[in-house]
């Protein structure tokens, strides 16, 4: 089911997500639709604050990231209960976007490399070293899970000069091309 996305300007947007306690059909079908909500808005990541859920999971799919000649080729998969054990190598900036935050992309730095442990949808534990653009979009998503936007790693400058674009994502006045739930 394709689930509206929460604007920015959204309470749920800023708090940090509660663990899932237990594996169940609720959360398998809260990952199912998370990807197909993903997909539908065009998106590589998700997280459940951005569908109105305060919860510690997220979906991935960097696979758009990567062009056909590249090494690495993406990851599909979702993130429950995920902790960063490190972050290192080169910071790296690139410009990002977020569905919450429909037309406005902006460059953020991150580290190039992360090693990350969390339980798939499966409720399997892993322990994974992302590199790439694949460790930027967890990044991204682990940032909203923790109730923090892209938008938080710009300068005060940069704020500055959109400040009044995302007054008018809260307004609803700069929509996307699928559903969303505006404050």
């Amino acid at each position: 089911m394709i689930l509206p996305i929460f604007a920015y300007g959204q309470k749920v947007l800023k708090q940090r997500g509660d663990d899932v306690l237990e594996h169940s059909e609720e959360i398998k079908t809260l990952v199912a639709n998370m990807f197909e909500t993903m997909d539908a808005a065009n998106g590589v990541g998700l997280a459940a604050p951005q569908i109105g859920k305060s919860l510690r999971v997220f979906v991935i799919d960097s696979k758009p990231m990567y062009e056909e000649k590249d090494s690495e080729k993406g990851l599909r998969t979702a993130f429950i209960n995920p902790i960063i054990l490190e972050e290192t190598g080169d910071s790296f900036s690139f410009e990002e976007g977020c569905l919450s935050i429909p037309e406005i992309r902006e460059a953020v730095s991150r580290m190039s490399q992360i090693k990350i442990e969390y339980k798939d949808e499966n409720f399997v534990q892993h322990i994974k070293t992302f590199d790439g653009m694949t460790a930027r979009v967890i990044q991204h998503e682990y940032d909203h899970i923790e109730g923090v936007l892209f938008v938080d790693h710009l300068s005060a400058f940069k704020k500055r000069l959109i400040k009044g674009k995302l007054a008018d994502v809260k307004k609803g006045k700069l929509r996307a091309n699928y559903p969303m739930k505006f404050a």
